[in-house]
C-alpha cells in the first residue's frame, strides 16, 4: 500500500503541471485582462492612471495631444482604449503586471513561486492571495460540508428503502421526484427560494444575502448558532436539491446488488430478521462505494456547485472570490486559486482511495497499476 500511495503522490506532479499549462493558456489568449481593465475604468482620461499605478508618468498635456493625434505605436496599438495614452504609460501598466515578459517566462516564474507556495498579491485588492483565501475558505467550507451531510442523510435512507420497495408506487414516484430535482439547475433552485421564502412575493421567511446578520457580533452564543444556520437555510437547501439523485440511485443499486447475492439468501435462511440481514451483512458491502465518494463529493460541491449559489446569495465565500477574480481578471488570484484547489482535489481522490481499504481491507491496490 506504501508503494501505491508513494506512485499516486509522483503523478500529482505531472497532473497538476498538465492542468495549469492548459489554463493559463487558455486565460492568457481569452480577450480582456488586467492592463484592459485599467484601460476601460479610465474611459480615455489618462489623469486618473497615476493613481492606479506606482510611479507612471503621464507625461505632459502636449505629448498626450501629440499621441492621440499621431498615429498609433505598436505599444498603444495592442489595447483598445490606448489611443491618445503616451507609450511610456502603456509600457509601466506592463510592467507592473508582467505583461513585459514573454508567455512562457511568465508561467515559469508563476510556477516556480507556486512550488514555494507563494501565490502573490491580488492586482486590485492589495492583499496576498493566501491571506483572500484563508478569509473565504471557512464560509465555503461551511456550505460544502453541511450540503454534503445533508445530501448523504437524505439520500442514504431513501436509497435503502427504494430498494426495499423496488417496483413498487414509493419506488417510482420517488424516482421522478429526484430526477427532476436533478434536471433543474441548482441556481434556479435558489432564485425560486428566493421568491417564496425570502421576501419576494410570498413570505419573508429566510434572511435574503450573507451567512449571517449586520449584527452577529452582539448576538449571544446560542443566538449567533440560531443566526447561521437561519442563513444557511437557502443556500444550502438549492445546493444539496441536485446532489439527491446520484446518490439515491447509487445507494438503491449498491444494495440491489447486494441483496441477490448467495450470502444474503444464506443469512435469511438462518432465520436471521431482515433488519439483521439488510443492516448486519448488506450494509457494509452496500455502502463500499457511497462512503468512500465522501471527500470527492464533498470536493465537488464545494468548488463546483457553490459557485452561483454564492453570487445569487451575496455569501463571501471561495466561488464568489473566483468569480469577482474571472470578472476584474484579476490573475493571481484565478492562478493561485485553481492551483490550489487542483492539488487539493487530486489529494482528496487519493484518500477516497485509501477510504476503501479502510472500510474493506480485502481490496488491495498494490495488485493494479496507477
Amino acid at each position: 500500500m506504501f508503494a501505491y500511495i508513494i506512485r499516486r503522490l509522483l503523478l500529482i506532479i505531472p497532473t497538476l503541471f498538465g492542468i495549469m499549462v492548459i489554463n493559463f493558456f487558455i486565460v492568457q489568449i481569452a480577450p480582456g485582462g488586467p492592463v484592459e481593465k485599467i484601460l476601460a475604468d479610465l474611459s480615455g482620461t489618462a489623469i486618473d492612471a497615476t493613481a492606479r499605478i506606482s510611479g507612471s508618468q503621464v507625461g505632459e498635456t502636449g505629448a498626450v495631444g501629440q499621441a492621440a493625434t499621431g498615429a498609433q505605436s505598436d505599444l498603444t496599438s495592442k489595447y483598445a482604449g490606448a489611443r491618445g495614452l503616451p507609450e511610456e504609460f502603456i509600457a509601466d501598466l506592463e510592467k507592473e503586471f508582467g505583461f513585459d515578459k514573454p508567455m512562457g517566462e511568465r508561467f515559469l516564474v508563476m510556477m516556480g513561486k507556486y512550488v514555494k507556495f507563494d501565490f502573490g498579491e491580488s492586482f486590485f485588492q492589495d492583499r496576498d492571495v493566501v491571506d483572500l483565501v484563508v478569509d473565504r475558505m471557512p464560509v465555503s467550507i461551511s456550505l460544502g460540508l453541511w450540503t454534503t451531510l445533508l445530501a448523504y442523510l437524505i439520500s442514504i435512507p431513501l436509497g435503502i428503502a427504494k430498494a426495499r420497495r423496488d417496483g413498487s408506487r414509493f419506488d417510482v414516484w420517488t424516482s421522478g421526484a429526484i430526477i427532476v430535482g436533478y434536471a433543474i439547475p441548482s441556481f434556479l433552485f435558489a432564485i425560486v427560494l428566493m421568491i417564496l421564502f425570502a421576501g419576494g412575493n410570498y413570505v419573508n421567511w429566510f434572511p435574503l444575502r450573507g451567512l449571517v446578520s449586520h449584527d452577529w457580533d452582539t448576538l449571544s452564543l446560542g443566538g449567533k448558532i440560531v443566526d447561521y444556520f437561519w442563513h444557511l437555510v437557502l443556500p444550502v437547501t438549492a445546493m444539496a436539491i441536485g446532489g439527491f439523485a446520484t446518490l439515491t440511485m447509487l445507494t438503491k443499486n449498491s444494495f440491489l446488488e447486494e441483496i441477490n447475492k448467495q450470502y444474503v439468501v444464506t443469512a435469511r435462511a438462518k432465520g436471521l430478521t431482515e433488519r439483521r440481514v439488510l443492516y448486519g451483512h448488506v450494509f457494509r458491502n452496500a455502502m463500499l462505494i457511497v462512503v468512500a465518494g465522501f471527500p470527492g463529493a464533498f470536493v465537488g460541491i464545494l468548488f463546483t456547485g457553490s459557485l452561483l449559489i454564492e453570487v445569487i446569495f451575496s455569501i463571501n465565500g471561495l466561488g464568489l472570490l473566483g468569480y469577482e477574480a474571472l470578472i476584474n481578471r484579476d490573475y493571481p488570484i484565478i492562478f493561485g486559486t485553481l492551483f490550489f484547489f487542483t492539488l487539493l482535489g487530486l489529494i482528496v481522490n487519493l484518500i477516497g482511495d485509501l477510504m476503501y481499504v479502510v472500510i474493506d481491507p480485502r481490496i488491495d491496490f498494490e495488485k493494479r497499476e496507477v
